[in-house]
C-alpha cells in the first residue's frame, strides 16, 4: 500500500510522519528513544486503519532538540492529532512509544478511541533496567557476543556507532532468533538509531493507570526480556476492562515474529 510523508512545524521544530492504509485513523508511535519509525511499519493494520507513523523528534527528518523529556514526546504526538483533524484516533505505543502513549491518553482523554500498548510498562527505574540487563545477561549462552554489543548500544553517543550496535545486540529482542536468521535478515539491515539524550527520570504511571477507560488492547511478546509479561500484567491489572494478548512465540518484535496474531488482536479493538 502506497505511503505519504507530510511535516508541520511545533515551537518551529519540524515533526515528520507517515501516511499509509484506510479505516478509521490509527497513531503509531516507535521505541527507543532514537530509533527509525520505519520498523514499526505494519501492513496488515494498514488494511484496516490508517496507520499514521510519526518519525519522532530527533531522528531521520524530525526535527533536533537540546533535551527530549517524556511531555515533549506527548506534546509531538498531541500536535500530529490535532493535525489530522480527527475527533478521535486509535493510539499505538511500542515500547517507548507505549509510555508516550500512555501519558497521552492521559493527558487527553477525550482524543482517544482505543489503545494498543505494545511491549510496554507502565514503569522504569532501577528494578525494570535490573531485570532488563538480566535477560541480556542470560542470553550470553545463546550468542557470547550479544551482551557486549548491548552495552555499546546503552553507551552510544554516536549515531553510526549506536546503530551498529544495536544491529549486533538485536538478536535478544527475538524469541528465536538463530533459527529464523534469514528471515529477519532485512529487518536487521534496517535497524538505524539516534543517540537523543535519555530523559534521567524514571517513569511511573502505576497509580493512574485507572483513569484510562478507552478500550485498550496489550500486545505481549511472550519471550521479551525487557517489557516482558510481568510489566503487561501491570498494565492489564491496572486498566480496568483491557485486553491482554500474550504472543507464545514472539520477543519484542511481535508484528515481526507473529504477525498475523498481532494484527488480529489490534484489530479486535474495532469490535
Amino acid at each position: 500500500m502506497s505511503i505519504t510523508t507530510h511535516q508541520i512545524s511545533v515551537d518551529g521544530v519540524r515533526q515528520v510522519y507517515h501516511v499509509a492504509g484506510r479505516g478509521p485513523v490509527c497513531v503509531a508511535h516507535s521505541g527507543g528513544p532514537g530509533i527509525d519509525w520505519a520498523y514499526l511499519r505494519m501492513p496488515r493494520l494498514e488494511q484496516h486503519y490508517t496507520m499514521v507513523y510519526l518519525e519522532p523528534i530527533g531522528t531521520r527528518d524530525s526535527g533536533r532538540l537540546e533535551s527530549y523529556a517524556l511531555s515533549t514526546y506527548v506534546d509531538f504526538l498531541a500536535a500530529v492529532v490535532s493535525e489530522i483533524g480527527a475527533t478521535q484516533v486509535y493510539v499505538l505505543g511500542h515500547s517507548h512509544g507505549g509510555f508516550v502513549v500512555q501519558q497521552y491518553a492521559l493527558d487527553h482523554p477525550e482524543k482517544v478511541a482505543g489503545i494498543v500498548l505494545y511491549d510496554t510498562s507502565p514503569v522504569t527505574g532501577a528494578e525494570f533496567w535490573d531485570s532488563a540487563m538480566a535477560g541480556v545477561i542470560a542470553y550470553a549462552s545463546v550468542d557470547p557476543a550479544v551482551p557486549a554489543a548491548f552495552e555499546k548500544a546503552v553507551t552510544a553517543t554516536d549515531d553510526d556507532a549506536l546503530s551498529v550496535a544495536l544491529r549486533q545486540a538485536v538478536p535478544v529482542y527475538f524469541a528465536d532468533f538463530p533459527h529464523r536468521r534469514d528471515e529477519f535478515a532485512a529487518f536487521v539491515a534496517g535497524v538505524r538509531a539516534w543517540a537523543v539524550p535519555q530523559d534521567p527520570k524514571p517513569f511511573d504511571v502505576r497509580d493512574r493507570l485507572g483513569e484510562i477507560t478507552a478500550p485498550t488492547v496489550i500486545v505481549v511478546g511472550a519471550h521479551d526480556f525487557i517489557c516482558g509479561p510481568r510489566w503487561a500484567a501491570m498494565l492489564h491489572d491496572g486498566i480496568a476492562g483491557s485486553r491482554l494478548v500474550e504472543l507464545p512465540s514472539s520477543g519484542h518484535f511481535g508484528h515481526i515474529e507473529e504477525p498475523s496474531a498481532f494484527a488480529d488482536a489490534v484489530i479486535a479493538l474495532l469490535g
